[in-house]
C-alpha cells in the first residue's frame, strides 16, 4: 500500500515502516560515529520503542555492544492498517542488532502488569542471567493497577486555578490563547499513580527478588522540569506532582539496592517533540522558540544526541563519578536551561504571534520532528513506493 500521513490533532493515524527503519538507522549511525562507550553489557529497557527509551536501547547496543531486552506496548499491523510507529521502530532495531551480532529480544504488552513483568523475568533468567542497567521510560496516559485492579487516568492540568497563556497549533501555525481548567477530585492521585514512581519501584523489587540484578546495577528513569514559562501546566501541575513522586522514588530504590551496591537515578532531559509533549498545551510553542535559539547556538539535541551525552558524559565517565544536582538528579537539560537560552526564549515568547512565529521560531523544525515520529519525511525513503505494512518483530511470536 502507499502509506501517507493522516493527522488527527496531535497524533498521526498512520506510520511508515521504511521511514521508521530509516529513523532507527540514522540513530544507530550517530551513535557509531561517536565511538565506543564503556557502559553496561546487559540492559533492560522498559518503554523501549520510541523517544528516549528507543534512543537508550540504541545507545546501549551500538555504543556499548550491550545485549538488550526491550519492553513496550505497541500495535502490530493488520492488512490495510499500519502498525504503531513503535512497532516498526522495534522491528528495525532488532534487525539491525541481529546484523551486528548483538542479542536483542522484545516483549510486547502492558508493562504495568504482573504478567509482563513475569515474562521479562523468565526471559532474563533464560538468556542473560543478570542485568547491569535498567532504563525506565514508560509514557502512558492510563494504568491498570496490577494489585487494586483500578484503572487510573492521568490528566495534564494546573493545580489551584485556571491557567491561561499562549499556545500554537503546530499544523496551521496559528498562535492563540488557551485556558486550562484546574484539576479536581482525584486528578492528582490518578496522575501520580500512572506517571509517578510506583511501577518503577515494582519492577526493581521484582528483579531484585529474583536475583536478576548484577552487583552495582544501575537504574535510570526520565523526567523533565522546564522553565517558569511552562511550570503552571507542567512542573507545578498534575504532571509535576507525578514527576516529584518519580524523583522521590529514586532514593527509595537506591536504599533497596544498597545491599548489591546498586543505585537509582532520575535524568532530567531536554524538551523535545514527542507524542506526549505535543499533547500538552503551551509546550509546542515553547519548543519551537527553544529550537530556534538552540540551533542558532549550535547546542540543539534530539533524543539520540541526548542519550549519547547522558551515557558518555554522565553515566560512564572515566572518573566513575556521576554528577548530580542538589536534589540528586542527573541534568542533561543543562544546555536548555542555560540562563542565556532561557532569557532569549522569554523575550521571544512575548513577541510570538501567528505572523511573527515563522521568523522568530522554528515551527518547521517542530513539524519535521513530529512527522519523523511516525516515519515520514526522511531522505532516502520512497514514500510513493508500494510498501508492505506487515512487518514482523523477529523475537515476538504473534
Amino acid at each position: 500500500m502507499i502509506i501517507e500521513p493522516r493527522m488527527r490533532g496531535f497524533i498521526c493515524l498512520t506510520s511508515q515502516p521504511k521511514g521508521c527503519e530509516q529513523n532507527v538507522k540514522n540513530q544507530i549511525a550517530y551513535i557509531q560515529s561517536k565511538g565506543a562507550i564503556n557502559g553496561a553489557k546487559k540492559v533492560l529497557v522498559i518503554g523501549a520503542s520510541t523517544g528516549f527509551g528507543l534512543a537508550s536501547r540504541i545507545t546501549s547496543a551500538f555504543g556499548s555492544r550491550a545485549s538488550t531486552i526491550g519492553v513496550f506496548f505497541e500495535k502490530p499491523a493488520s492488512e490495510g492498517k499500519t502498525a504503531s510507529p513503535g512497532w516498526y521502530n522495534s522491528a528495525a532495531f532488532e534487525a539491525e542488532a541481529n546484523k551486528a551480532g548483538l542479542y536483542a529480544k522484545s516483549i510486547n504488552g502492558d508493562a504495568f502488569s504482573t504478567e509482563i513483568k513475569q515474562q521479562t523475568i523468565d526471559l532474563i533468567k533464560k538468556d542473560l542471567g543478570q542485568i547491569d542497567l535498567v532504563i525506565y521510560s514508560l509514557a502512558s496516559p492510563v494504568r491498570l493497577h496490577p494489585i487494586s485492579g483500578v484503572l487510573h487516568r492521568s490528566v495534564l492540568k494546573p493545580i489551584g486555578g485556571t491557567y491561561t497563556n499562549k499556545t500554537v497549533d503546530f499544523h496551521s501555525g496559528k498562535v492563540s490563547e488557551i485556558s486550562i481548567e484546574p484539576c479536581s477530585g482525584d486528578d492528582i492521585e490518578n496522575t501520580v499513580a500512572v506517571m509517578g514512581g510506583e511501577d518503577w519501584a515494582m519492577w526493581m523489587q521484582a528483579l531484585k527478588d529474583e536475583n536478576l540484578l548484577a552487583n552495582g546495577a544501575m537504574t535510570i528513569a526520565y523526567s523533565y522540569i522546564g522553565p517558569s514559562l511552562t511550570e503552571a501546566v507542567y512542573r507545578k501541575g498534575t504532571i509535576g506532582k507525578a514527576k516529584d513522586h518519580l524523583e522521590a522514588t529514586a532514593f527509595e530504590i537506591s536504599d533497596s539496592l544498597h545491599s548489591i551496591g546498586g543505585k537509582a537515578y532520575v535524568s532530567v532531559n531536554k524538551a523535545l517533540v514527542t507524542q506526549a509533549s505535543s499533547a500538552i498545551p503551551v509546550i509546542p510553542l515553547y519548543i519551537s522558540l527553544l529550537y530556534k535559539i538552540m540551533k542558532s547556538e549550535g547546542i540543539h539535541e534530539g533524543c539520540i544526541e541526548q542519550m549519547q551525552r547522558l551515557y558518555n558524559d554522565k553515566l560512564y565517565r572515566d572518573d566513575e563519578t556521576i554528577p548530580v544536582d542538589d536534589n540528586g538528579r542527573i541534568r542533561i537539560d543543562d544546555w536548555e536551561m542555560r540562563d542565556d537560552v532561557q532569557e532569549k526564549v522569554a523575550k521571544l515568547w512575548l513577541e510570538a504571534t501567528t505572523e511573527s512565529l515563522p521568523e522568530i521560531g522554528d515551527l518547521e523544525g517542530y513539524r519535521i520532528d513530529f512527522h519523523h515520529l511516525f516515519g515520514f519525511g526522511f531522505e532516502g525513503v520512497d514514500y510513493q513506493a508500494d510498501t508492505n505494512e506487515i512487518v514482523p518483530i523477529a523475537s515476538i511470536k504473534e
